[in-house]
């Protein structure tokens, strides 16, 4: 078998199981050739194919087991095997001993063809080897999850006994601190693990007795560590000097930015510190540099969305508007638009505070306050430059909304954001910037509110009757027998009851009558009544939808609509 094993290469095996054609195996070999990566990455990062993808075939072809390592409870005497930075090494964990003999342990490996790490494993434990398949992602999961706060403890233990050793009590000698291996692995530690759990925000917070690490994931604030308060200062000292910000001021806020890659993704992480009571208060918000960019189909619009999507997008010149609160998902919206509408035709220029992502083909503008460059001074020197399409980053004023309404007139379409609650309610927004109606009933070619609300976890999820009260809510008639679904907890969703989460828009079109009705100064609620006579559907029957179609619970629901 094992011979047999090595002569098979990853891309035949995938090129038998038709994943991947032939020509796009070529491809992809000619791309790897220069990059020193593995095949399997480079077909994953060009998109050829998923890690799933991958894994499926390899146990297909070798005629292995596949496992999804998030369904299974490692015990403790298996984990004592290996040291886990050989299992790092390797992208691979041990899970379980062959049913019929305590000889064999069952390994999952991202990479099952690999014979010199299942001789690592063979000699470390002498004992012999099964390779099942699993997905990198899972693997370095499962990783993180048994083996992650283990390596932090020790680094924080080697970092206490030098501290101890050098027996300096004085906090602000910062020389050693810095270079402190043990800390530099915490905080990089602190991130990887952050991205693997699919964590937006890392918040670190010194309070008295101790310093608490929370993860914002799907929108919600997870406990995931605490921490001794001895360790705040240098914690904050190497995320200061990563992010290139000043270590000796402590008094004042301040602002940085660090890159890391992790599991061979670029990360931009935008740093925060504010001084409190006990000290900085550290809030690190990761974005990836291509997580902003989706596919359409990935934003969660309805086909009927969908096609409105499209069509306001198809308008020569004008403004579109995608409003909402902070982190509803409107700068990946806008994004999505702007990598559709970005041909080699057409001359794409961004204002943005600060550029949150960069995509090839457009010209993105930073604005900088200190160089007098504002929203609204760029916008002007952007219009000498030919520009086709404009993104502003944020309405923030009657100077850039004005400037934004003639560009939009003057055969330019112009797309942006607003801190709005709906779709109406952003064109009396507008009116109180100062700009006339009748010029927003000429320039506006559509509004999108959204929000976005988490969905459940499809394995945990779990079927009831809804009672009175979320009744009333979805506005069900008494006889309507449909079910709900409620959030449960499973260690796929890590006990949450959610994973992942999913937009819902409140699309208003401009219409003749529309049209109309803002010339003459409308208030929000005469637009939109006319708008749902028009067909408009609001957020609140959007998201009234997913719940009926067990895709959302009625709380996330009454989250996203409570103001409505």
């Amino acid at each position: 078998m094992e011979g047999g094993r090595k002569k098979l290469r990853l891309g035949d095996v995938l090129v038998n199981e038709q994943v991947i054609t032939q020509e796009q195996l070529d491809k992809a070999l000619g791309i790897q050739r220069g990059s020193g990566k593995k095949l399997g990455e480079v077909l994953v990062d060009e998109g050829i194919t998923t890690e799933e993808g991958i894994a499926r075939a390899l146990s297909s072809q070798l005629g292995i087991d596949m496992i999804e390592l998030q369904n299974v409870k490692i015990p403790e005497e298996i984990l004592k095997l290996v040291p886990s930075n050989v299992l790092k090494k390797h992208k691979m964990i041990p899970f379980e001993y062959a049913a019929d003999s305590l000889n064999i342990l069952r390994v999952a490996m991202s990479d099952p063809m690999d014979m010199y790490a299942m001789d690592d494993i063979s000699i470390i434990t002498n004992l012999q080897v099964e390779a099942v398949a699993a997905t990198t992602r899972s693997v370095m999961l499962a990783l993180d999850k048994y083996y992650g706060q283990g390596e932090v403890n020790s680094a924080l233990e080697a970092y206490t006994r030098e501290k101890e050793a050098e027996m300096e009590a004085e906090e602000d000698t910062y020389s050693e601190d810095i270079n402190s291996s043990p800390i530099v692995v915490l905080v990089k530690e602190m991130i990887d693990q952050a991205v693997r759990q699919r964590a937006s925000d890392i918040h670190i917070e010194p309070m008295e007795r101790q310093v608490r690490i929370r993860y914002r994931i799907d929108g919600a604030l997870y406990e995931k560590a605490t921490y001794s308060p001895k360790l705040m200062a240098a914690i904050s000292a190497r995320i200061k000097i990563i992010g290139g910000m000043d270590i000796s001021e402590k008094r004042k806020p301040q602002d940085g930015r660090i890159t890391q890659i992790v599991d061979r993704q670029e990360f931009d992480i935008r740093v925060s510190v504010l001084p409190t009571v006990y000290g900085e208060k550290i809030v690190m918000r990761l974005t990836s540099k291509n997580a902003l960019t989706r596919e359409k189909s990935q934003l969660g619009f309805k086909p009927a969305e969908l096609k409105q999507f499209d069509h306001i997008l198809q308008n020569p010149h004008g403004i579109l508007l995608v409003t909402g609160p902070t982190g509803s998902g409107k700068s990946t919206t806008l994004y999505t638009a702007l990598s559709e509408l970005n041909t080699e035709d057409v001359n794409i220029i961004t204002v943005e505070d600060p550029v949150e992502a960069n995509i090839d083909g457009i010209n993105q503008v930073h604005v900088n306050p200190k160089a007098n460059l504002t929203f609204a001074s760029a916008l002007r020197s952007i219009l000498r430059q030919d520009p086709d399409i404009i993104m502003i980053g944020e309405i923030r004023d009657n100077e850039t909304a004005s400037i934004a309404v003639q560009a939009s007139i003057t055969g330019h379409m112009v797309v942006s954001t607003l801190h709005t609650n709906s779709a109406a309610g952003t064109v009396t927004r507008l009116e109180d910037m100062g700009i006339e109606p009748y010029l927003l009933a000429d320039s506006v070619v559509g509004v999108i509110a959204q929000r976005l609300v988490r969905r459940l976890c499809p394995s945990c999820k779990k079927e009831k009757l809804p009672d009175e009260e979320e009744r009333e809510l979805l506005g069900l008639a008494p006889q309507d027998e449909r079910k709900i679904y409620a959030p449960c907890g499973c260690d796929k969703c890590d006990g949450t009851g959610y994973k992942g989460r999913i937009g819902v828009y409140e699309i208003l079109e401009m219409t003749p009558d529309l049209k109309r009705i803002i010339s003459k100064g409308g208030g929000a609620e005469e637009i939109k009544d006319q708008a749902l006579k028009e067909g408009m559907r609001t957020l609140r029957m959007s998201a009234t939808e997913y719940v009926l179609d067990g895709i959302t619970s009625v709380s996330e629901m009454i989250k996203v609509s409570f103001d409505i």
